[in-house]
């Protein structure tokens, strides 16, 4: 229960000198007040942090410029007003329908212009009402009101004792806190009428405004005084814990003064017996410390933190500190190397069996090892995995740690925003310890491990620093032989450590810390590939997990074919590992309920357990209107094609661009329009119909952010064909940058790409020339089925793209007799 010392003390007298309320209610008081005619329009006050009850006298400092206007309006005149609580005291100007429906008629006893500037106003309730419609909102709320009907109960035997309750516990709260005035106790026991005991002790209660407002809204004189009761009986037991846990708090104090000087003398009996047991620690730190084989430099801070220790109280709280400290450097795998096995060909053997495919990265990797058994050390760039989720890139450096026969450690670095995470903290501060990397090389036990830093692209930053500016220096081969971690406070070798970072996109990696790794591309897998991945490693992995035999489960190539098409859209092989884990796990429910099964899994019984097939290929196979263009689009979860529309309408050639475009797309669009007004007559459009028609540009999925230059010849494409009314090819898609010349330059992301044209069955593409380099990097097994044109020039793609035949004009419906000649 917290009363307000300034409601006693202070607006008391205030009130008194003006003889205008006094507030200690008496019962003729009471009767007088709620007989009073309450208005049938008010002025309506929101209060943000406080609920006014009937005959209570508060004071509010009032802030919102609304507010401030209704007091001095309603100031000179009846100075009455409506104050209802408002639901969310976060919300700054609460409307109407923001409010209680329940409040309090109000009486303004004086207004005051307070030292700092702020407006005090002290307020007596009156008697409740209930709010019915809103008559104005500017420049403040008004609102019709009724009355709110109290039901008073008998007095009763067990009514009277509820209310004497409630006036003991008040006592007693009163009694145990010292915050609160003596005078509270006398306006308690002074108070007459029950009802406004009731709303007074409601009023100054520790309750939230929620309980309150409860409490205002119960009609029923009895049930809400048992309200009131259950609420001084929490907060009576509350104090009465508090005080209970004071005096234990002083104690404790006692007790630990105590075990100090009985530590004090068991220390002067074991030193009589010859040694104690602080001593017998710091001299099994001396042992350790002798076994290390770190340098000179850090056996003297050793030495040094080892003297400080000597000196420290053993019951002070700095020498459990002091102890962890020194323990973490003697944990520490100073110059303690685990043996590198240097066999290529078991190496080339690991990686081939754990990963299918990815002939370019491990071909890369073989080469890092190589020059890792001449050379002897680690000084060469950092390599950086970069691809969609789901194609291994961390369980690529679980091979490399597995065919080296090294420890393998892993740091996972998405959403880290502390510096500290990295460089640690230091040791002045309560709770330091050191940074992620310290204790991941302490967790590895030796000082060459292969160190993953896992989704390195996805590292934040805020004020607590830049945890990216941190790893420069863990990065670089020529800074990271003398890494230093604030809390170690000691330069650590990272030079003999392998890290490996993993990223999905490049875009959001600080430049700084891009530079000091190797890009190693880990793009998307074939559907030849998946099939592989999946009859290799992902069946068996599911099988042994769901406790199947190889002989319960057999799926064909075929069936893993359909399951990739028709469940599975991705770069990765993720969801298609979870899909065939649903597929093991159907089966093994047969088996377990005892049901008749075959092993084979068939199409029909894939679909059984998948349900319809997710994806639908076909959807993406057909332009077969004029304007709708295919174009190949790259995402870090891979590679995806994406229509373009393009469509005309009378009006004044205004562009209209929508589907969540960025600006780089836009003016990709833009420049397609105007190359294309330029070369009107190359592809027999009459200029006239760029000033007569309004042309809009959408690419579908509207909700998905979609940007970059590599669909400048789709929208070029999509706009040709929707003015000369010339669908494009069927199974046709493509993608390039253009210029307002009509050059074609090439862009990224062609593998990926390539491989989404392969999933959505398209037959033909269309790149830059400069882009046949990419092509060739893909196995001509995974593309035979496809037809590449390479082009310079945009009439190239004009030419490859549209069709001869004319479809039926839609717009000759609408066209003026004489521009029909221009549209043939």
């Amino acid at each position: 229960m917290s009363f307000d010392p300034f409601d006693i003390k202070n607006a008391l007298p205030i009130i008194n000198e003006d003889s205008e309320f006094f507030p200690l209610m008496s019962s003729e008081d009471e009767e007088e007040m709620n007989n009073e005619q309450m208005p049938e329009v008010l002025s309506i006050l929101p209060l943000r942090n406080t609920v006014l009850f009937p005959g209570v006298v508060i004071p509010i400092t009032v802030g919102r410029d609304k507010s401030i206007k209704l007091i001095r309006d309603a100031n000179k005149g009846k100075r009455m007003i409506g104050v209802v609580a408002q639901q969310d005291v976060a919300i700054e100007d609460p409307t109407f329908s923001q409010l209680n429906q329940v409040g309090t008629v109000a009486l303004i006893i004086k207004m005051l212009q307070m030292p700092d500037g702020n407006t005090t106003v002290i307020l007596q309730g009156k008697k409740r009402f209930i709010l019915k419609e809103e008559v104005q909102s500017e420049p403040y709320i008004k609102a019709t009101v009724e009355t709110f009907k109290e039901i008073k109960p008998k007095e009763d035997k067990e009514f009277k004792a509820m209310i004497s309750s409630i006036k003991d516990m008040a006592m007693s709260i009163i009694q145990l806190s010292p915050n609160i005035p003596s005078e509270a106790g006398i306006a308690i026991r002074n108070i007459e009428s029950i009802s406004f005991l009731i709303n007074f002790i409601s009023s100054n209660m520790n309750a939230d405004m929620a309980a309150k407002q409860r409490m205002l809204e119960v009609a029923n004189l009895r049930d809400r005084a048992k309200l009131v009761l259950e609420h001084l009986t929490l907060d009576l037991q509350m104090l009465e814990l508090k005080n209970q846990i004071q005096s234990k708090v002083r104690i404790d104090l006692d007790k630990q003064q105590r075990d100090y000087f009985l530590n004090q003398q068991l220390k002067t009996i074991q030193e009589e017996l010859g040694g104690n047991s602080p001593d017998l620690e710091i001299e099994n730190l001396r042992l350790r410390a002798a076994k290390k084989k770190w340098g000179k430099e850090v056996n003297d801070h050793f030495n040094k933190e080892l003297e400080k220790l000597v000196r420290t109280n053993p019951a002070a709280a700095d020498y459990s500190v002091q102890i962890n400290y020194l323990e973490l450097l003697l944990d520490l795998p100073w110059n303690e190397f685990t043996k590198d096995n240097f066999d290529l060909k078991r190496a080339q053997k690991v990686l081939d069996k754990d990963h299918f495919g990815l002939d370019k990265v491990k071909q890369r990797i073989i080469e890092y090892l190589a020059v890792l058994k001449l050379k002897h050390n680690m000084k060469a760039p950092i390599l950086c995995l970069v691809g969609p989720p789901g194609v291994g890139k961390t369980s690529l450096g679980k091979s490399i740690a597995r065919a080296l026969g090294r420890r393998y450690v892993r740091m996972a670095l998405g959403g880290i925003r502390d510096e500290a995470e990295i460089r640690g903290h230091r040791k002045t501060y309560i709770g330091a310890m050191p940074g992620r990397i310290i204790q991941a090389i302490k967790k590895a036990g030796a000082a060459n491990p292969v160190f993953i830093l896992d989704e390195i692209d996805k590292v934040g930053n805020d004020f607590r620093g830049d945890p990216s500016s941190a790893l420069l220096e863990v990065l670089d081969p020529e800074q990271n032989s003398t890494f230093y971690d604030h809390y170690v406070e000691v330069d650590f070798d990272l030079s003999n450590v392998m890290f490996i970072a993993t990223a999905n996109s490049l875009s959001s990696i600080q430049p700084a810390l891009l530079d000091r790794m190797e890009i190693i591309d880990v793009s998307g897998y074939t559907i030849e590939e998946k099939i592989e991945i999946a009859k290799q490693h992902l069946v068996p992995k599911q099988r042994e997990a769901h406790g199947l035999k190889p002989k319960d489960i057999t799926i064909k190539n075929d069936v893993l074919e359909k399951l990739i098409e028709d469940y599975t859209r991705e770069s990765g092989v993720r969801s298609l590992e979870k899909k065939i884990g649903s597929v093991v796990r159907g089966v093994a429910k047969t088996i377990a309920m005892g049901d008749v099964h075959t092993p084979l899994v068939n199409k029909k019984e894939l679909e059984k357990i998948l349900g319809a097939p997710i994806f639908d290929k076909d959807l993406y196979e057909g332009n077969d209107v004029a304007g709708v263009v295919t174009g190949l689009a790259w995402t870090q979860v891979g590679g995806d094609i994406l229509f373009i529309e393009a469509s005309l309408s009378p009006g004044k050639g205004r562009l209209t661009m929508t589907g969540s475009l960025g600006d780089v797309m836009k003016e990709s669009t833009s420049i397609a329009l105007a190359y294309l007004r330029a070369h009107a007559k190359d592809f027999n459009i009459d200029y006239k119909l760029f000033d007569q028609w309004d042309v809009h540009v959408h690419v579908p999925a509207g909700a998905t952010p979609k940007d970059g230059p590599s669909a400048g010849i789709t929208m070029l494409t999509a706009l040709t064909s929707a003015f000369t009314q010339r669908k494009v090819k069927p199974h046709l898609a493509m993608t390039g940058e253009i210029t307002l010349r009509g050059r074609v330059l090439p862009v990224g992301g062609i593998k990926e790409k390539i491989l989404a044209a392969k999933r959505a069955n398209i037959k033909e593409i269309i790149l830059c020339k400069s882009n046949r380099k990419d092509i060739l990097e893909i196995k001509e097994d995974y593309i035979k089925d496809l037809q590449f044109h390479y082009v310079t020039d945009m009439r190239e793609v004009i030419g490859l793209a549209l069709l001869d035949e004319k479809v039926a004009n839609p717009l000759d419906l609408t066209v003026k007799d004489e521009l029909k000649p221009v549209m043939n």
